[in-house]
């Protein structure tokens, strides 16, 4: 890698860090900023460096810096909202590689980021029921988990999938010439 590598995916790990202070609390998952930094970590950083940003936030926070939004340590894979960040990882690959295959338009941008919902939301949803009902012990109702970790946080992500892709669209052919200058 790269100084200038190393450096954009450090200043994408700090941003996805200090996401987990920006949230709304919800009843059962809360909304934060994380997840909107990390696909755009995997727009603008593309496949490697946007997920290398978010393996980077993920190991300071299993290392115990309270950067997940609601702490850190190894203790905390043990929370049902972990699997959301487990998603984290693979949606920043994925917007990554969508924004990768061809040229960086708004339709290719915005559904990179809308199949980063759909993954994040996936492994989060089940991640969740997991731990809730085999580790935790809890009755929880499927319903009440779709509901409150995916239909309330739906439309929030979906719009900042319009304005990401947007921001992407923008940054990308400037990010790139850089690139091909240092």
């Amino acid at each position: 890698m790269k100084l200038k590598d190393i450096t954009m995916t450090a200043m994408f790990t700090a941003l996805i860090c200090v996401g987990a202070y920006i949230r709304i609390p919800l009843p059962l998952c809360p909304l934060v900023m994380q997840f909107p930094l990390t696909i755009l970590a995997g727009l603008l950083l593309g496949r490697n460096r946007g997920l290398m940003s978010v393996l980077c936030f993920l190991l300071i926070g299993l290392l115990g810096v309270p950067v997940f939004s609601g702490g850190g340590g190894i203790g905390y894979i043990f929370q049902p909202t972990f699997g959301f960040i487990l998603g984290y990882c693979g949606a920043a690959y994925l917007t990554g590689w969508i924004a990768e295959q061809g040229e960086p338009t708004f339709r290719r941008l915005l559904l990179a980021g809308l199949a980063a919902i759909v993954l994040v939301y996936v492994v989060g949803l089940l991640y969740y029921f997991c731990i809730s009902k085999y580790y935790l012990g809890s009755d929880v109702g499927i319903w009440a988990m779709i509901v409150s970790c995916w239909l309330v946080p739906l439309p929030k992500d979906i719009a900042m999938c319009f304005l990401l892709a947007a921001v992407a669209r923008k940054a990308l052919p400037r990010i790139r010439r850089m690139e091909q200058t240092a």
